[in-house]
């Protein structure tokens, strides 16, 4: 059955969909040994001999099986699937899975909540959705005023120029030196957090992620995973279906 190239990619574990174009537009696809640079070409893994990069993946397409993976991840640890600078990965901390890449991704120091996976679908549906709450922890410099936190929860623009959507935020109990706050976003802009709160001049200290849409890091502890369940998958892909 014929499938679009960026498809089989993803479904072989190579890349993202996404990824997987980048791919065919960089000319690095063939098809029975003709390079590939259209987005919308078919093949059939069953009659074509498709490569990437020279290798061929018609065996991965046929023998990959899904995984879904979630990891509590811990400060220190790249979200990506490489690095030439050396440093330690997600992917480096699971184990008999096979190929896995990260849904999306949380900075180099924070901690928490990822999934990694090697279904491309998944990945584009999870990682651009807006109707998938991520929930964070979040301690940070000083104690800001209710002002500051109505200000963030309604949207503000950062110094990069991006404006950020509603933002649920909700107050915990703090010291005497730090804020404490959970704060729930259904947007996913680079370092979000940390700028939304520089912005009112408390920079965040300490930042984890505890729960993507149902999924939470209870039993979890930090630098563990496990699978996620057919029904945890189904509510990330589809938020507005009920489990049966």
């Amino acid at each position: 059955m014929q499938e679009r190239l960026q498809k089989l990619i993803a479904q072989a574990g190579l890349a993202s969909r996404r990824a997987a174009e980048e791919l065919i537009r960089a000319g690095d696809v063939t098809v029975n040994g003709e390079i590939i640079t259209e987005l919308g070409t078919k093949a059939d893994p069953d009659k074509d001999h498709i490569k990437v990069r020279g290798k061929l993946i018609n065996l991965k397409i046929k023998s990959q099986q899904l995984a879904y993976v979630l990891l509590n991840k811990p400060k220190g640890v790249l979200s990506s699937s490489a690095d030439p600078e050396g440093r330690k990965l997600v992917t480096d901390l699971i184990k008999g899975f096979g190929k896995l890449h990260p849904v999306g991704r949380l900075d180099f120091n924070t901690e928490g909540l990822i999934i990694l996976t090697n279904d491309g679908d998944f990945t584009n549906k999870v990682a651009a959705s807006k109707t998938v709450p991520k929930v964070y922890q979040v301690k940070v410099k000083g104690l800001p005023t209710d002002v500051a936190i109505r200000k963030l929860a309604r949207g503000i623009r950062l110094e990069d120029g991006y404006k950020t959507a509603p933002a649920e935020i909700k107050t915990l109990k703090p010291t005497d030196k730090n804020g404490w706050y959970e704060v729930t976003l259904f947007e996913g802009h680079n370092q979000q957090i940390r700028k939304m709160f520089d912005s009112v001049g408390h920079s965040v200290v300490k930042l984890k992620r505890t729960k993507i849409g149902n999924v939470d890091d209870r039993g979890l502890s930090t630098g563990s995973y496990r699978k996620l369940s057919e029904d945890e998958v189904r509510s990330l892909v589809s938020p507005g279906l009920k489990k049966k």
